[in-house]
């Protein structure tokens, strides 16, 4: 097993995370870079110790350097960085954003060195409360064939299991993650706001046993969990719904009547609903958006109570 010498560049909930987790591996971090006081704030709490140093004394120092910073940077620290010399050849160039693949790191290429993408599809806090959620985590990794034996390694060390994703697939990717976990919160914030005007006192408490259930049918079976009104045909029950939802919460109308309409055309499909049905639901849902786009575009927005 290679043991490496771990620069760091952007010790943010991300960096410092992976960093302490490397080095619980065996491998030694020699320098971390970060700005601010939140980041030198997981520097001494994650990586005790470590040095704090500029970017480029990180990536001089290292035989592996971690570019951790956000996704619209990278491209500049790379490009700053290949160009003062501060990346070598035959170096260790790891990023962990989601969106990029190797083509970001091209200016680093140029000068020698290996370039690996590497992306832990989960949410971090910045704490010692990751790290045990990285072991069996999936990382969404994109290398060429030299570096696919290190890049293994690394996800390995890290307690994870690769994902492969081609380099011309990773927006693909990274939107798939953002659509199942970023819009999900969207979506669940949405019910919590309409169980609230139904007079719930604990909206996220009444949620919670149908949406891990729903969110483990899914995972499991696909389509093949969807059960409510749509997949039913209940064509006054949905009219019903968008009755109350444009009075009490028409924000939401929109959102509601996008994800039905997805529904729809999923239970068609599959045949769970009759062409005769799905066209009556349609009716439905394209009179709602009719009557109510003007509005919807004109309210105010209202201000979520767990905002």
């Amino acid at each position: 097993m290679t043991h490496f010498r771990v620069g760091v560049v952007g010790a943010g909930r991300v960096g410092a995370v992976m960093a302490a987790a490397l080095r619980a591996a065996g491998h030694e971090i020699v320098a971390a870079a970060g700005e601010s006081d939140a980041s030198r704030r997981r520097i001494d709490a994650l990586l005790p110790g470590t040095p704090v140093v500029k970017p480029s004394d990180a990536a001089r120092a290292s035989d592996l350097l971690l570019l951790t910073v956000p996704d619209d940077m990278l491209a500049n620290v790379v490009t700053v960085l290949s160009a003062s010399g501060a990346i070598h050849r035959d170096q260790l160039v790891v990023h962990t954003s989601g969106a990029h693949g190797l083509a970001v790191l091209a200016p680093a290429a140029a000068v020698g060195a290996r370039t690996i993408a590497l992306h832990p599809a989960m949410t971090f806090t910045g704490t010692e409360l990751d790290l045990p959620r990285l072991r069996d985590a999936i990382f969404g990794v994109t290398a060429g064939d030299a570096e696919r034996v290190v890049t293994e390694q690394l996800v390995a060390d890290l307690g994870g299991r690769p994902m492969w994703v081609p380099e011309d697939k990773r927006t693909l990717y990274h939107a798939g993650l953002a659509h199942g976990a970023n819009h999900l919160v969207t979506l669940v914030t949405q019910a919590m706001e309409m169980l609230a005007a139904a007079g719930g006192d604990n909206p996220a408490d009444t949620l919670r046993p149908l949406l891990n259930a729903a969110l483990d049918n899914a995972l499991a079976h696909g389509d093949s969990a969807l059960t409510g009104p749509i997949v039913r045909g209940d064509v006054e029950t949905v009219r019903a719904h968008l009755v109350e939802i444009t009075a009490n919460a028409p924000e939401t109308v929109a959102s509601y009547l996008a994800m039905a309409r997805a529904t729809l055309d999923r239970v068609v499909t599959d045949g769970r609903l009759i062409p005769i049905r799905a066209a009556k639901m349609r009716q439905v849902l394209d009179a709602a958006e009719a009557a109510t786009e003007t509005a919807t575009t004109a309210a105010p927005r209202r201000r979520s109570p767990w905002a």
